[in-house]
């Protein structure tokens, strides 16, 4: 799910959130960015009866350091800069931002599977 970059992430997950569980109603346990702590960790387990844990930075780390969980969703986003069309957001549209990342993940997809056969 795509947002406009005015709203803030706290509130754009909830209807993330909702489309996630709606669509994976199985889905137990949600891991997030420190950004999303706070009264979102309430509401997920309140109203979504579901476990939202925040993965936070060790605090004697110095420099960068790989998070175990929050890796792939960095990794995921580098491969997604490797589209021309998505390095820099020229959308007007965010479900024309949507479109364009799912269809990078397609050409993503169908390379690696290409290679294997």
């Amino acid at each position: 799910m795509v947002h406009s970059a005015g709203i803030q992430d706290r509130d754009g997950a909830k209807p993330v959130l909702r489309a996630l569980v709606t669509r994976f109603p199985g889905l137990q346990l949600i891991w997030a960015d420190g950004g999303y702590a706070g009264q979102l960790v309430t509401w997920v387990a309140t109203v979504r009866q579901r476990t939202l844990v925040i993965v936070k930075r060790p605090r004697h780390a110095q420099g960068f350091q790989v998070m175990p969980w929050r890796w792939i969703v960095e990794r995921t986003c580098g491969w997604l800069n490797r589209s021309r069309r998505l390095r820099k957001d020229f959308e007007a549209l965010p479900e024309t931002t949507a479109t364009w990342i799912r269809i990078a993940m397609i050409h993503l997809m169908v390379r690696r599977l290409a290679a294997r056969a």
